[in-house]
Parts: structure tokens; sequence; C-alpha cells
């Protein structure tokens, strides 16, 4: 039966195809020796195939099904590499990859007080948000992730280089109560935010605007109130930081007597579609509230343990039911978007810290970068899995290097041998925005020489502001 299908597939090709067939001879098949589903029903098909049609996913299969059933007008080879979904990060901001290792070795708060808010107040604006999110895309598109969640000032010029590079992400615009790139505070910022929600929701296939109300400690509950009104208005995502730092403990519990978790649930924030970052500083009771109201909580351990905020309770989440993804946070506080490096750090942490090699599997890492990253997001019906009807964002991995050898278990393998200069190709949506570790859709050289540009007058202020030694 197969075989006649196949005759009648190519006979179709010679004659003309008919509508019916369509369906018959996709835009494009995608091979690998192993494909990596992430699917809960079959995680792993050794010498598999995953057929695109547009941008989405249509089939996915061993080899010889597929290829019984498909002829694509395009194919990549999967031969020495894993085909798996695109990686997820959950929390960064873009544009920060022009701070990089401006200011390391301080805790939060002086960190944030002392010399990103004031240099941010200086450098930050829509030309260089383009430039810093434009590196930011391009190291991601180079490292294998396709989706991630941004929160950054001028959220426009964000958009704008989503859209030109081919990449997926939520775009959140943030607002705070004092003084910020672009704003004098509170009322403009948070205008600004809900005209840029109201512009851009629906408009654009891999673009979802969404609130950044910055956190407990820099909003107000009157204000973080007001976002969650506007959320529930526009049925809008909020992505925000919360319980990341010890400091922010303290002063929650000073002004209101409770903890960062339980003050922001209090204001009807978790009744609202909310990825909370960082979800560090919690207890029995906060893990509790947070499994019950499906808040997406992301795990960002190098930032955590780079900056001193501790190690937020993944494993007591994830038995609660609380879906965890994983985020790099900014270039500014990690000091890169390494999505690999935060699946292996997470495995690792986990492990050191609770003294259980069992703590965090290598499949939970994975998961947390992939399907369960998905679905803290609000994206998991259609991100995060190879699977039929699902957005076709997929990476392949170069497994064979001399120095990768030998491979015994490829889960294990992704998470403690390789890493982002091992992902070959990158796709989003179907179309091939990496191959052969070319990214394509962003000029290099020019890109090269604005960062340049941009971290010349950066080294001149920090220079003559003296940073810390």
């Amino acid at each position: 039966m197969r075989a006649f299908l196949s005759r009648l597939i190519v006979l179709a090709l010679c004659l003309g195809a008919p509508a019916a067939l369509s369906a018959r001879q996709p835009d494009l098949i995608v091979y690998g020796d192993y494909v990596l589903t992430m699917t809960p029903e079959q995680d792993l098909i050794e010498d598999g195939a995953v057929v695109i049609n547009g941008d989405r996913i249509i089939a996915v299969g061993k080899r010889g099904d597929i290829d019984s059933q498909f002829v694509a007008s395009r194919t990549l080879s999967g031969a020495g590499k894993v085909l798996m979904p695109g990686l997820i990060n959950g929390h960064t901001h873009t544009a920060m990859t022009l701070f990089r290792g401006m200011v390391d070795d301080l805790d939060l708060m002086t960190w944030l007080n002392h010399y990103v808010f004031p240099m941010e107040g200086r450098f930050v604006t829509p030309a260089f948000v383009r430039t810093g999110t434009q590196l930011a895309c391009w190291e991601m598109i180079r490292g294998g992730t396709t989706t991630f969640v941004d929160m950054y000032f001028y959220p426009d010029e964000i958009a704008r280089v989503v859209d030109e590079c081919g990449v997926r992400a939520i775009v959140a615009a943030p607002h705070i109560d004092y003084p910020s790139p672009g704003f004098s505070g509170w009322d403009d910022s948070f205008a600004a935010a809900k005209d840029f929600v109201a512009r851009w929701s629906g408009k654009h296939p891999r673009v979802t605007p969404a609130f950044a109300p910055h956190a407990p400690y820099t909003v107000s509950a009157a204000h973080l109130k007001a976002t969650v009104e506007a959320a529930a208005d526009s049925d809008a995502l909020i992505s925000m930081h919360l319980a990341e730092a010890p400091a922010e403990t303290a002063y929650i519990a000073e002004h209101f007597k409770t903890t960062p978790v339980q003050h922001v649930a209090g204001l009807g924030m978790f009744q609202r579609k909310l990825i909370a970052a960082h979800m560090v500083q919690l207890n029995k009771q906060d893990i509790a509230i947070t499994a019950k109201a499906g808040v997406g909580a992301i795990h960002n351990p190098t930032s955590n343990m780079k900056l001193g905020a501790g190690i937020s309770p993944v494993p007591a989440m994830l038995s609660a039911g609380v879906n965890v993804g994983l985020g790099t946070d900014g270039a500014a506080s990690n000091n890169d978007l390494d999505m690999w490096e935060e699946v292996r750090m997470a495995a690792l942490l986990h492990k050191a810290s609770s003294g259980d090699p069992t703590a965090l599997p290598a499949t939970t890492a994975l998961a947390m970068a992939t399907r369960t990253g998905a679905a803290a997001i609000r994206m998991g019906d259609h991100i995060g899995q190879l699977k039929s009807g699902y957005q076709a964002d997929m990476i392949q991995v170069d497994y064979t290097g001399l120095e990768r050898q030998p491979l015994y278990d490829i889960r294990s393998h992704l998470v403690y041998t390789l890493d982002a200069s091992d992902v070959v190709t990158t796709l989003v949506a179907g179309k091939v925005l990496m191959q052969d570790r070319q990214v394509l859709t962003l000029d290099e050289a020019i890109l090269s020489k604005d960062v340049n540009r941009a971290a010349n007058d950066i080294r001149a202020a920090l220079s003559a502001q003296g940073a810390p030694q």
C-alpha cells in the first residue's frame, strides 16, 4: 500500500497535484538520527523525521514511514544530528546584551541601583534597544533558542526586531513607579504599556504583547492592581520579577507583613496569566498558592547564583504541579543567553543543594527548556514539542564531535555533554533561521560594528564613573 501511495504522489507531482494531495507534498522534511519529540507519549524516535507545511508540523515518525508518504520540495539531512524542539528562554532582557560584563560580583540591589539603572537612564534609546535586541537574537538563534520572553524598554523596537529576524517572543512592556528610559514615572510608562498591548495583540503570528510591572518592590500595590485590571480587560499575559532576592523578601515583609508571592496574589495578580520570573524566596504556602493558581515560574539558575539571590525550590515546585521553565535573565547578570548552560546548571544545582543526585534528572531539565517551559509561558498548546499541528520550531544538534564521544544516552548527552556550539540548524514557524551554523536573518558584520560603537560609549562612561574592582 505504501509503495502504491509513493508512486501515486510521484505521478501527481509530474501531472500537477490536485488540492487533496497538497498535504502529501509538504514544504520541508527535516531528519534526525534521533528525533526527541518531548511529547509524553513517544519522546524519542531513532532515525526519524518531521514534516513541515507552512509554519506547522504535519507529521512526525520514522524515516521510512515518512518517506513512503511524503515527497517534499526541500529536505534537511539528519546524519549525525539530534532533531528536537527549539529551546524556550522564559525570562530575559534582550537589549541588555550591550551591558554584558559591564559590572559584576555585586548583590542585586547594589548592581541595580548603583550601576544598571543609572546606565540605562544614560544610554537606553530606541537605537540602543534595536542593536542590543539584534545581538540577543543572533546569540539565541545561534544557540538554538527559538522563543523568548522579554521585558525591556521600547518594546516596539524589540517586536520589530523579532519580526525581522524570525524568532518567536512574548514582548512585555515594562512599567515602574520611577523614572525610566523614555518615561517620567508610572503614569506615562503604564499608559505606553497599555497602548503597546492594544496595538500588537493578535497582529503578528510570532509576537505576543504582554504587561511587565517590574517587581513588587518597584511598583506600588495600587499600581499592581491597575496592571491586573488592564490585563483582564485585554486578556493579556503579565511577566514580572517575583520573590527574587532576600532584599525583596525583607522589603515586602516590612511594608506588607507577608511574602512577595502572597502580596501580589492578594492583589489579584495570580488570577491573571502570570509568568513569574525567579521565584527564589518561597515558603511551602507560596508554592501551594502558585500551583493552585497555575502560575508559570521561570527558574534562572545562573543569574540567581551570580547575584547571590539564593536557590529556587524547583524540585518542590515541580512536585506540587507548578509548570517551571528556564530563563537566562539578561546578559548583564548572566553573562550570556545560552539556554544549554541553564539546562545543565539547573540539573546540577539542585543535586548539589539537596545532596540528592536524583533531585532534577536530565529529562526534567530538558523538559523545563521545552515542553514544561512552553506551558509555563502559556504556549504549551502550540510550541515545546514536535507534534502534528504544533508550530514548526525546532533545532538540529550535531553530536558527532570526537570530544563528544562516546554516546550512550542521547538525553543525558544533551544535558551534560553537548552545548550551544553544537547547534547546527534553527527553524521557527517552518523558516530556516540558521543552517550549517550560519545565521541567515541577521547581518553579522553590520551588527558587530553597531555593537562595538555602543560598547565604546559605555566603556568611556564606566571609566569616568569608576566601576568596582
